[in-house]
């Protein structure tokens, strides 16, 4: 007779909802690292844009190019801006879903725990009975004698 675990099922359902979780949680990291990568690089190019202004400072300019460069400055402002509220949002999406993948693993450990607790008592019992059934040979040979 083998170990049969009466919860294998809740236990297969539960590890499947934890990676499940676990898979949710990394996605939001990725995206979290994403943003913040774009948010380095909207950093970047707005410095770019004030020393390439500044750099030209002192040589004649046409105003239409002047006032592109202010467009394009404020627009890197709003999309740094931008960034930076997707990143709190992120990061608050990933406070929750750390929550929520804590407490599947915590459901599934538990499951866990008691197949392995099961088990143990199944092989320890069964050991018995091995060693019960070795006894009573020794015995019954001894008697025989």
């Amino acid at each position: 007779m083998s170990f049969q675990f009466s919860l294998a099922t809740v236990l297969r359902v539960r590890g499947i909802l934890e990676e499940q979780e676990e898979r949710m949680l990394q996605k939001i990291l990725f995206e979290i690292t994403q943003t913040r990568e774009a948010l380095a690089q909207t950093e970047a190019d707005i410095a770019e844009s004030n020393a390439s202004r500044h750099a030209d400072l002192f040589k004649p300019f046409i105003g239409r190019n002047i006032h592109a460069s202010y467009g394009e400055i404020s627009e890197l402002k709003q999309n740094k801006k931008n960034l930076e509220e997707k990143i709190v949002k992120l990061e608050d999406l990933r406070d929750r879903q750390v929550v929520i993948y804590e407490k599947a693993r915590r459901n599934r450990e538990m499951l866990t725990n008691m197949h392995e607790e099961k088990r143990s008592e199944y092989e320890s019992g069964l050991a018995r009975l091995e060693q019960k059934a070795v006894d009573d040979n020794y015995i019954a040979r001894r008697g025989r004698f």
